[in-house]
């Protein structure tokens, strides 16, 4: 048995699971963001309560994990950031730990029971608050032991013109340090960003895509730019992976509308050429959190059975 954790900001999300399909999820509990000893707590309360002693915890996380270090890189829980988390887990919990990316978690939930099962290269991606993505080869993450693989929204990557009269896109420093991440503009802040640097115009994204179904002038031309912003970089992820399925999480593919016109303007862009749908939406369900750390926590097993 091993027990999942889908870690945020806000709120513990924890599983019990004797398989990838036999998941029992327990009551979410509140992160505790800047007290370590808590949040250790907290993780052993739940562990404690488990029907059998886990072989194992997997972790989701909003961060990164230094492939060569083991140091953790999290925003949003400072009482973990810069620790060597996995260390320092096992010798407090007594038990082996893993520990991986939340987008790399919803890739490998998506190539295992999502739109990209029965697919050899899966490139999942996230378009919500942020711009961010996993890559999993055969099942398995590439970046099993951390780091950035699929990582398509971040580098200095966006165009810095575009349109039809050309408009100069400006190049914005980025979350993660460098400056002309696709995440600047590519996120649903920053379409709503590239909107306002468009037409002078402050719109909420939801509200700025309900204008761009209805065929509003200005709505139509940010929507145009966006998707050749992000198209671009995305077709390049694709050409270089080999992926042949891309889910797509996170709050912006929830507007079908816009998930079919991206996969139009990728797939157009793309050295392989598509007959059939490439960029979708995500299908696992619920939790892929979770489903993705119970992944991940099962492989884990077996590389270190």
């Amino acid at each position: 048995m091993i027990v999942c954790f889908d870690i945020g900001g806000t709120t513990i999300k924890g599983a019990y699971v004797q398989s990838p399909i036999d998941i029992r999820f327990v009551p979410k509990v509140p992160t505790p963001i800047d007290d370590f000893e808590l949040f250790v707590a907290s993780l052993r309360d739940i562990c404690d309560c488990a029907p059998e002693k886990p072989e194992a915890i997997s972790l989701s996380l909003a961060a990164v994990s230094d492939p060569d270090t083991g140091t953790i890189t999290c925003a949003n829980i400072p009482c973990i950031d810069r620790r060597i988390l996995k260390s320092e887990l096992e010798s407090r919990l007594n038990c082996p730990v893993t520990i991986a990316n939340d987008a790399d978690c919803f890739a490998i939930a998506e190539a295992g029971f999502g739109a990209g099962r029965e697919h050899d290269i899966v490139l999942g991606i996230i378009l919500g608050t942020g711009v961010g993505g996993g890559l999993v080869v055969n099942g398995r993450l590439a970046n099993a032991s951390g780091g950035f693989a699929g990582e398509w929204g971040h580098g200095q990557t966006l165009a810095t013109s575009a349109g039809t009269p050309l408009v100069v896109i400006p190049q914005l420093y980025c979350g993660c340090g460098q400056k002309g991440c696709v995440d600047t503009f590519g996120a649903s802040r920053g379409l709503e960003r590239l909107h306002t640097h468009l037409s002078d115009e402050t719109l909420t994204s939801e509200d700025l895509l309900a204008l761009w179904r209805t065929g509003e002038s200005k709505a139509l031309r940010t929507l145009d730019i966006y998707l050749e912003l992000i198209s671009a970089p995305l077709a390049f992820a694709v050409n270089i992976t080999g992926a042949s399925m891309v889910p797509v999480g996170g709050g912006l593919s929830n507007v079908a509308e816009l998930i079919g016109a991206l996969d139009a303007a990728v797939r157009a862009r793309t050295l392989r050429k598509f007959n059939r749908s490439l960029i979708v939406r995500a299908e696992c369900n619920p939790e892929p959190g979770l489903i993705g750390a119970a992944l991940n926590g099962f492989q884990f097993l077996e590389r270190y059975a």
